[in-house]
């Protein structure tokens, strides 16, 4: 097999109408389910036939960014950092960085107060984007399917808050019995369109059915399995807005029910308290949920293991949100290691000329 070949297409954001595309060095592209991905690259310009080229398209928030890898799609966003530069032997680049396309909802707020009553969390994900691209300009292209999770909720949110949509919708999901989403890019079977889809999944995301073995020694080269004890709670309350209308008296937080952790405490464990602020919050069952969600992440340390593997083992966009069986023997497993992780991030390296392409998985543990 030959070397894999990698662009980068520059669109009109909301158009997607392709502009040109463009030779880059020093690329490196990551997604993840539950938080913004991002792109850095280095556009050379050795000529001023380049510069003409680079100069009017590289707009910050204007312009969109697809990588391709032998003409399939591995990552897409926007642009919003550029930095044109010259180095000490007078060699001009654009140095760029840009977020996938959730980091959109980032810059839009809602300015109208909006109501959901008893209707499924999915939908109020979905209506959330549809408000962001109902106003004028401000329809991007993102898709989504219609399915449901049968979890129905209420939410109210205020044009007084002017709350960033990827906020709200990361409060929306993060609660008991919530969701994850992201926002996934590919082409369409049909047709090769460039797609940019909602994609929500409920408990999680969750693709493929049988798991993808990686073994250490063998495609895994490196990996590391650090342990973050600093969030660790056992008990836990939660704070939400204020509930004192009288503005001569003490403002004071709606709080959420103390919830106490007493098997761990029983079984030897110090007191570790914990907290979080969700200023917009005014409803208790909303608040109640959204501490019952945060004090079962934090009851045990967080272990993220990150693999990096060959580029040439299976791994595609695709593996996200997949499940893999991680087989490790060595000096620190000398007993062996074996365990189902889910894929929760990806970071892409392409090949160099005294490196192979690479990936970096972001792993967490499954049950």
């Amino acid at each position: 097999m030959g070397t894999p070949a990698y662009r980068v297409l520059v669109c009109d954001l909301r158009s997607d109408a392709l502009l040109d595309v463009l030779p880059v060095t020093e690329v490196s592209a990551e997604d993840f389910i539950g938080k913004a991905g991002s792109l850095r690259a280095t556009v050379p310009v050795p000529n001023r036939e380049i510069a003409d080229r680079v100069r009017p398209i590289l707009r910050g928030g204007r312009t969109a960014l697809w990588v391709e890898r032998d003409r399939d799609i591995w990552w897409g966003g926007i642009l919003w950092s550029t930095v044109p530069k010259i180095d000490d032997r007078g060699f001009a680049s654009y140095e760029i960085q840009a977020g996938t396309f959730d980091t959109y909802l980032d810059h839009r707020r809602v300015f109208e107060s909006l109501r959901a009553e008893d209707i499924d969390q999915l939908d109020i994900a979905r209506n959330l984007v549809d408000y962001a691209q109902g106003l004028p300009g401000g329809d991007i292209g993102i898709e989504y399917d219609t399915h449901l999770s049968g979890i129905k909720r209420s939410r109210r949110y205020s044009k007084h808050d002017q709350t960033p949509i990827r906020e709200l919708l990361d409060k929306l999901a993060a609660v008991q019995d919530g969701f994850e989403w992201r926002i996934r890019c590919d082409r369409a079977e049909d047709t090769g369109r460039r797609r940019k889809l909602l994609e929500l999944g409920y408990p999680r995301i969750a693709r493929g059915e049988a798991d993808i073995v990686f073994t250490h020694p063998g495609p895994v080269l490196t990996y590391e399995m650090p342990e973050d004890a600093t969030t660790l709670a056992n008990v836990w309350q939660a704070r939400g807005a204020s509930n004192n209308n009288n503005q001569a008296a003490e403002s004071k937080p709606l709080l959420s029910e103390l919830l106490v952790a007493e098997d761990d405490l029983a079984d030897g464990w110090p007191r570790l308290d914990g907290t979080a602020d969700h200023s917009s919050v005014d409803d208790a069952d909303t608040l109640n949920q959204h501490a019952s969600a945060e004090a079962a992440a934090a009851r045990r340390p967080q272990v993220i293991p990150a693999v990096t593997v060959r580029l040439d083992q299976g791994v595609t966009p695709d593996l996200l949100g997949r499940t893999i069986r991680l087989r490790i023997r060595d000096l620190l497993h000398p007993d062996g290691y074996d365990t189902r992780h889910r894929v929760v991030g990806i970071s892409v390296t392409p090949p160099t000329r005294d490196k192979g392409e690479t990936a970096t998985l972001t792993l967490e543990a499954t049950a």
